[in-house]
């Protein structure tokens, strides 16, 4: 209770200090793009009026896109900035000569049959530090993320239909059924419950909880090495072309393309 209570004071002082540099910093605030790395069977995405298009590697997300994965699908999105812009190749370089970035990016995977919306994706430039605000919307279906160490007054929050979920430099999967499993990190969730009150829910490295049930139990093995395989798997995407990682005494040879 006392974890939680902390915790929960740390996201309120987060959201203020971040409402005091976005209001203070509002000219120099600039949008960011979710940008498609990898796709595994197929995926569309909407900018409006439910006009569709097919999604493929290197399209440009911005705030306001829907993208939704088949069966058996599953697409890979990278959260970046916009001078960031050319999808890396097995040479790792751009399609315009870009070279791939060397830095890690915040990465999330749609699943299968899922609908995400991606509400927010700002960067304001203080002078100390970039603070970055990440507001997705989990309709169906599920993510894993994986999001790299932010600043004090950053926010990346994931949307359920029946709550939201505040993460904080994690490796996490959401289900939008309220299921929060964490790989590495915390996660708070809060949620609506039957009797119109609200719960809060902080989830810690290895544990899984479920708003329905309100059950916190160790997180399954299946989750646990997806999250693994998508950490593995980011690392590739934004360093060399070819990582060589060994996970569960598995030595992985790890390609975004």
């Amino acid at each position: 209770m006392k974890q939680t209570k902390m915790l929960v004071n740390w996201l309120v002082a987060c959201a203020v200090a971040f409402a005091m540099v976005t209001s203070a910093s509002a000219q120099s605030a600039k949008e960011r793009s979710g940008k498609v790395v990898k796709i595994k069977g197929s995926a569309r995405f909407s900018t409006g009026n439910s006009i569709w298009q097919p999604l493929s590697v290197g399209t440009l997300l911005k705030a306001g896109a829907l993208v939704q994965t088949a069966k058996d699908s599953f697409a890979d999105i990278a959260l970046i900035e916009s001078d960031v812009v050319q999808p890396p190749t097995a040479s790792g370089v751009g399609a315009a000569g870009n070279k791939r970035p060397t830095t890690a990016q915040d990465l999330v995977r749609l699943s299968e049959d899922s609908v995400l919306a991606i509400d927010k994706l700002t960067v304001v430039n203080t002078g100390a530090e970039k603070v970055t605000e990440t507001q997705l919307d989990l309709r169906s279906g599920r993510i894993l993320g994986s999001v790299k160490k932010m600043a004090a007054a950053s926010r990346f929050e994931v949307k359920v239909p029946n709550g939201v979920a505040g993460i904080r430099g994690t490796l996490f999967a959401i289900s939008a059924d309220g299921v929060v499993s964490v790989g590495i990190g915390q996660v708070v969730i809060s949620w609506t419950k039957a009797d119109g009150s609200t719960g809060t829910q902080v989830v810690s490295e290895g544990w899984q909880f479920d708003v329905r049930s309100g059950e916190l139990t160790k997180i399954p093995d299946v989750i646990l090495n997806d999250l693994r395989r998508l950490e593995v798997e980011s690392l590739a995407y934004f360093t060399a072309p070819t990582t060589r990682i060994t996970v569960d005494q598995t030595i992985l040879f790890v390609s975004p393309n």
